[in-house]
């Protein structure tokens, strides 16, 4: 038994004891009768005999046995294979194409000019240990959607690129108009730091890897350990995906080949400033050339140096030249027709294309899926065929943009609003804990599978094996919320325009946290590196597998649809109370800094040599009133309550053929309401009310978003138009919830 097993047993076992029974738990399934429960659980157990380990590993060294990024040949190769393997499962397959912008670089060039000259490598090079990291057809290393250029400038170094870094440098005086910065990856999606470096003026931005996050500090590196080596290069789109996600070139319509397109020049997503990665190995004489003051603690890395801010007298020149072509992208779309309800959808979704090789990045988890799909497949033709139809989906064009999945939801939109019921999306995946993210109505769904999934290394629930590493985190609802939260989600991955564009309830599944490593969108992000480091055996592969397929076939044979609003309400609010203390927070640091601007101006009054200049005085922050949100959510807790006793009611009573399709209905409908068609301030492609990613995190999540940034932005009208308007979703949620309990008691009929 592996050290690190016995430990987490060790830890396990007296944490067990505590863990609760689900809130409100409902036997013996959620969202089915005492009998339909039985069958689905007989299901469920022929579909964990039809898993097989031998499958993944096979197809993955498949898949990545030659790069396969949008519009090379083994990517087109891979996507007719699959489709001929979902034909052979069972399923009405077709490949929808669209073409799409995907720029590749013609010249990449930097280079320092002073004080001494140094070339960057810009390469990775082969090693003996990974049997595809010299395979012909590799792309270069850069960052898509870059803007052409070449310019030279002195070098400052602004750390991570946020905006919070920038109000430091203007705390020291530093102005990087004109200048070249270089941020190391982290504290925001790569996209977010040349989009801030641009707005302050920068000729460009170099982005390196630290080894202090990622490479020798954190462990051995690769080939000897997982980490990024010295000359290991993180690529990646720049894309500005808070705007809009898709083909830069043709927002809220589908990129097909007759599609009306803006020029490259018009699109807003497009980066304005030249933006390269670099390898730590070639950022070191960069930074290593730097004076000026020393970065603050906070700012500093783990290469052989003081890090210094600049500018200069490190002087860099950066020239990128790119070929701005359209490339097809090919979806593979895979549907298994619903016995009893064809018109309701349960989308189930991975990406297909890498950056480089894309074991981890997306083979991993779509490996998975397919065993799903394969074994779902088997099940159907043994009669065991789904209620609702299932759609199987490997999309292309997801690393540049989420491009592949954006396209076909903008052309299918309309019948997707009439009948997706949900999304589960699975991307890169690897060995250890459970990681679940979605719509907060799945939340009691999400928790009730993942306690009936074994963790393969500790023989536990992986429910159990997830709260026990919560509760020693320090995470105290662990031990006494019934439910583990799920994440809400931001962006990054193609559940995003079905949750924040069209309003469908979505998941996002993954496993990870002991499958740490530096081969994230490197050549290295190899089958060899997968199988030393990332998930040896697929054990995680399959228990994904079992994960996601439960969750899959229980949404398309529930007799009522999985969907509680208790754990909406409770995230929600939780929300509510984040933004009015984000409130409260905002007027006491602006009090605060105003009085140390009336300070520093009474010292420079009395010592008129001080060539420091304070920040200007911020204005004082208003009361806002939330009463309107406080009151819906007073409302909405109360129909959800009601809503959620209703559907056990019946479940145990039973209910008519005509309630069960009505009720349901309606509970398709709810994530729809919480989206507004004009979309969210200044980006009208996000519609979602309760989750986006935020306009400078990029990937990471703002709940509450048009509140959230209103407050963040000190746009004080704005911020009390968006209370008012989320305060209206909710009330439509409730009254849909309702209407939902009315037709249950049979006193509606739903229109």
């Amino acid at each position: 038994m592996p050290h690190q097993t016995r430990t987490l047993i060790a830890i396990l076992g007296p944490l067990l004891w505590l863990a609760p029974p689900s809130q409100a738990q409902e036997a013996p399934m959620l969202g089915f009768t005492s009998e339909s429960a039985e069958a689905q659980r007989q299901l469920e157990a022929l579909f964990d005999e039809q898993m097989n380990r031998d499958n993944l590993r096979e197809w993955m060294q498949r898949i990545t046995s030659e790069p396969f990024y949008v519009g090379t040949p083994h990517n087109k190769e891979n996507a007719e294979w699959v489709a001929d393997l979902f034909r052979e499962w069972g399923y009405d397959t077709e490949i929808v194409e669209y073409q799409v912008l995907f720029p590749k670089p013609r010249i990449r060039e930097v280079e320092m000019v002073a004080p001494e000259y140094y070339r960057a490598l810009l390469a990775e090079p082969v090693l003996d240990a990974d049997a595809t990291s010299g395979v012909d057809g590799r792309l270069p290393t850069y960052n898509a959607y870059s803007a052409d250029g070449d310019v030279t400038g002195e070098l400052v170094y602004v750390n991570q690129g946020t905006p919070d870094d920038y109000e430091e440098l203007d705390r020291r005086g530093i102005d990087v108009r004109g200048k070249i910065v270089i941020a190391r990856y982290g504290g925001s999606w790569r996209g977010i730091k040349p989009k801030v470096a641009h707005e302050h003026g920068a000729l460009a931005t170099i982005l390196y890897s630290d080894p202090r996050d990622d490479g020798y500090f954190q462990g051995d590196v690769y080939p000897d350990g997982p980490y990024k080596m010295a000359q290991g290069v993180q690529r990646g789109s720049v894309m500005d995906m808070p705007v809009y996600p898709g083909d830069p070139l043709t927002p809220f319509v589908a990129a097909t080949a007759d599609a009306e397109r803006m020029t490259v020049e018009e699109s807003p997503t497009i980066m304005k400033i030249p933006v390269i990665p670099l390898s730590y190995s070639d950022a070191l004489p960069l930074l290593r050339a730097l004076t000026g003051p020393v970065a603050p603690q906070a700012w500093r890395g783990a290469l052989p140096i003081t890090y210094h801010l600049g500018p200069g007298p490190a002087t860099v020149r950066v020239h990128l030249e790119f070929d701005w072509n359209l490339e097809p992208a090919y979806n593979v779309i895979a549907r298994m027709e619903g016995s009893e309800y064809p018109d309701e959808w349960i989308i189930r979704g991975n990406h297909r294309d890498g950056w480089a090789m894309g074991a981890a990045d997306p083979a991993s988890g779509h490996v998975a899926m397919m065993e799903e799909a394969r074994a779902i497949g088997v099940l159907a033709r043994g009669g065991q065929r789904p209620k609702r139809t299932i759609v199987f989906t490997s999309w292309d064009a997801e690393e540049p943009g989420l491009i592949g999945s954006t396209e076909w939801v903008e052309h299918h939109a309309d019948e997707l609003r009439e009948k997706a019921v949900a999304y589960i999306n699975t991307d890169g995946s690897g060995r250890g804990f459970l990681n679940i993210g979605g719509s907060h109505t799945l939340e009691r769904m999400a928790n009730e599978v993942a306690r009936d999934v074994e963790d393969p290394q500790t023989g536990v629930s992986v429910w159990q094996r997830t709260q026990a590493r919560r509760a020693v985190s320090g995470n105290a609802e662990a031990t006494t919320r019934p439910d583990l939260r799920i994440s809400p989600l931001g962006s990054g991955s193609d559940y995003t325009p079905f949750l924040q564009h069209l309003g469908v309830a979505s998941l996002n599944v993954s496993y990870g946290g002991e499958n740490r490593g530096g081969s994230y969108h490197s050549q290295y992000d190899s089958f060899d590196h997968y199988t030393r480091f990332g998930d040896p055996g697929f054990y995680y592969g399959v228990t994904l597998a079992k994960t996601t397929g439960r969750m899959t076939l229980r949404l398309a044979n529930a007799d009522v649809l999985p969907m509680r609003f208790a754990n909406f309400v409770d995230n929600v609010s939780l929300y509510v109370e984040e933004v009015i203390e984000l409130l409260d927070e905002t007027r006491t640091s602006t009090e605060r800094e105003n009085e140390l601007v009336e300070m520093n101006a009474y010292v420079l009054a009395a010592d008129p040599t001080q060539t420091y200049v304070p920040p200007t005085a911020k204005d004082e922050v208003p009361y806002l009133s939330f009463a309107s949100l406080q009151n819906a959510m007073r409302e909405i807790e109360r129909s959800a309550n009601t809503l959620d006793g209703e559907i056990r009611r019946v479940l145990e009573s039973g209910l008519t053929r005509a309630q069960q399709a009505d009720v349901n209905q309606v509970l398709i409908s709810t994530e729809r309401l919480m989206t507004n068609d004009e979309g969210l301030p200044r980006r009208p492609w996000f519609r979602h009310q309760i989750y986006a990613p935020g306009f400078y995190t990029g990937y990471g999540v703002k709940t509450l978003p048009g509140i959230r940034e209103a407050i963040e932005q000190r746009n004080w009208e704005e911020a009390s138009e968006q209370i008012e308007l989320v305060a209206d979703m909710l009330i439509r949620v409730s009254d849909a919830l309702e209407r939902a309990a009315r037709i249950l008691e049979g006193n509606e009929i739903a229109q």
